[in-house]
């Protein structure tokens, strides 16, 4: 199958048959983004106090003094001192997060109180401050106090199934192929969503969110595949990176439907039920000719040709004999002795590592994969603790990620690859140092410079996968692609947990982001352009990325074991 990008030449690289399927594809990542960020919502701790035992008459809180413990929320700030309640029966209690006193022979009301107290733990009764949550998971299950680590405890599970689904459902797509996954994922992801409104427990319900996560990612990972494989190599690089800015729509699908729906299972369903339509139409997706000619479906192959080429208005000419040419026919056509075919040696992860250069070219892309999820997750999850109105900072941390697709596509193009994703990566960490040291008060500063990290980090994100495929040979590219992968799912699995260390102090996530994005970034700098370059097929040819002519012993001289060689024997050319 040497010349199946034949295809695209004859049928075009983006016509009107690849857009259709392109844009139907990529609609239904758009239920990605929006599970991948529904817990922003679902698990958010609103304002909460122990229960009174009895009615409450009068309430005090520093120098406010109310009549219902529920008008004390606008004043009322979490971890800061009690409030104090007297009861109906003349009974006095200091109100705390997981705790409550009784006051022993009070004889005033004041907030300040200096006798005895009888401690009393809150018995898992709470109430919740409902002016910004009506009703989710926190609030139905009493996840707070000992309880609060169970609803920390969602996202990450979230994410650990979005590895496992990543690593499941990619094997199986090369097993039985894409159109089948694409379908079941889409179908179990509708089917999960909703059942995770109804879910009633809290362990029903990460179980239901644990399954959810593997099929949406299983859907993502599968549509990237088929959107490239369906689409030529003069547009792959804007069609790859725009299967992201789908993504970007689901969180902004979040921040509204979260700003409108203050009730998390009715927040939930609509949620799931706004990709729908995308069932009505999935069963009609083709396998891509990629697939169906690997298989040797040849007939199933030839039909999917003349059906493209109709629907592009083109004559159905192109037949699959003209794409099933090898390099081992070539001989034989000529009548030349074929060489021996020389046993293949298997390769292992352990290839990528087998000259230092390798090794620190390696380590540098996997940092890239780590940071670029890392970031993204934390930029996205953590812009609910920027200050301002929390759905507009969500809403934005969507928005900012289309001009930055835009920007990273023609910077790719047209200054390389390293040079888009070092200072990407530069940026991005020093706009999460800027954001330490402005003061707290000036909101507005503060979402900008965390606007701008995301921006930065989203385009270091999204052309990691293109620069990984060209910096390592055809073979060992899958296994190179396929762990950088891994470490990307490790940062993802990770950063809820960074998130998670605001509640130590609220700019220590950004702190960590942004001192690993900007040494990552300086040693992105050290590894090899790419663009304009062809794709390598040996560990030689991929090490020897970087080295000037002189330095690789000329154009015509074959390397083997030092493809670096320079004439005074050092072999050093390149850090990465």
């Amino acid at each position: 199958m040497k010349y199946v990008e034949r295809i695209f030449d004859e049928l075009g690289h983006f016509k009107r048959f690849q857009a259709c399927l392109y844009f139907a594809a990529v609609f239904q990542s758009i239920a990605c983004g929006i599970h991948y960020l529904a817990s922003v919502f679902l698990v958010e701790t609103p304002k909460f106090l122990c229960e009174p035992p009895d009615n409450v008459t009068a309430v005090l809180y520093g120098n406010h003094s109310v009549g219902a413990l529920q008008d004390i929320w606008p004043f009322f700030s979490m971890g800061s001192g009690p409030v104090v309640v007297q009861t109906a029966n003349g009974e006095q209690w200091e109100l705390s997060q997981c705790r409550r006193a009784q006051r022993i022979n009070s004889t005033g009301f004041e907030y300040h109180f200096d006798g005895s107290k009888t401690m009393h733990s809150c018995m898992g009764r709470f109430v919740y401050d409902n002016s910004e949550v009506q009703q989710n998971i926190v609030t139905d299950w009493d996840l707070v106090c000992e309880r609060e680590w169970l609803a920390k405890l969602c996202q990450p599970t979230f994410m650990l199934g979005v590895l496992i689904g990543a690593l499941v459902f990619g094997d199986i797509a090369d097993r039985v192929g894409r159109r089948p996954i694409l379908m079941l994922t889409s179908l179990c992801q509708f089917g999960f969503g909703v059942c995770v409104a109804f879910s009633g427990n809290y362990y029903f319900f990460v179980v239901l969110r644990f399954l959810l996560a593997m099929v949406s990612s299983g859907y993502l990972v599968v549509v990237f595949v088929y959107v490239t494989e369906f689409t030529g190599i003069k547009v792959r690089t804007w069609t790859s990176m725009h299967v992201h800015a789908a993504f970007a729509v689901g969180i902004m699908v979040v921040a509204l439907v979260g700003y409108l729906v203050r009730v998390w299972w009715i927040y939930q369903i609509i949620l799931s039920l706004s990709t729908f339509p995308f069932l009505f139409f999935c069963w009609k997706f083709p396998e891509t000719p990629f697939y169906l000619l690997a298989k040797g479906k040849y007939h199933e192959a030839q039909a999917l040709l003349d059906t493209i080429a109709r629907f592009n208005g083109l004559p159905a000419s192109l037949k699959v004999s003209d794409l099933m040419d090898t390099e081992e026919d070539a001989p034989l056509n000529k009548g030349d002795k074929p060489e021996e075919e020389k046993p293949q040696k298997k390769l292992s992860i352990l290839d990528l590592f087998g000259t230092w250069r390798m090794v620190g070219r390696t380590l540098t892309v996997w940092a890239v994969w780590f940071i670029g999820s890392l970031g993204y997750y934390v930029f996205s999850l953590g812009s609910v603790n920027l200050g301002g109105n929390q759905y507009i900072n969500l809403f934005l941390a969507g928005a900012v990620e289309f001009p930055s697709y835009l920007i990273g596509c023609a910077a790719m193009d047209r200054v390389g690859r390293k040079k888009t994703c070092a200072p990407a990566l530069l940026l991005s960490g020093v706009a999460c140092m800027l954001i330490i040291v402005v003061p707290k008060d000036i909101e507005v500063l503060v979402i900008i410079l965390s606007m701008t990290g995301k921006f930065a980090i989203a385009i270091a994100f999204g052309l990691i996968y293109l620069y990984s495929c060209e910096l390592y040979p055809t073979v060992i590219r899958s296994l190179a692609v396929g762990s950088g992968s891994m470490m990307c799912r490790v940062g993802s699995v990770v950063a809820p947990f960074c998130v998670y260390l605001a509640d130590i102090w609220i700019y220590l996530p950004q702190l960590i982001v942004g001192i690993l994005a900007f040494v990552i970034g300086m040693l992105t700098l050290l590894l090899p352009e790419t663009l304009g370059k062809p794709l390598t097929n040996t560990l030689e040819e991929a090490a020897s990325l970087g080295c000037s002519p002189s330095e690789k012993g000329g154009p015509e001289e074959k390397v083997e074991m030092q493809p670096c060689a320079r004439p005074d024997g050092n072999t050093d050319c390149s850090k990465a």
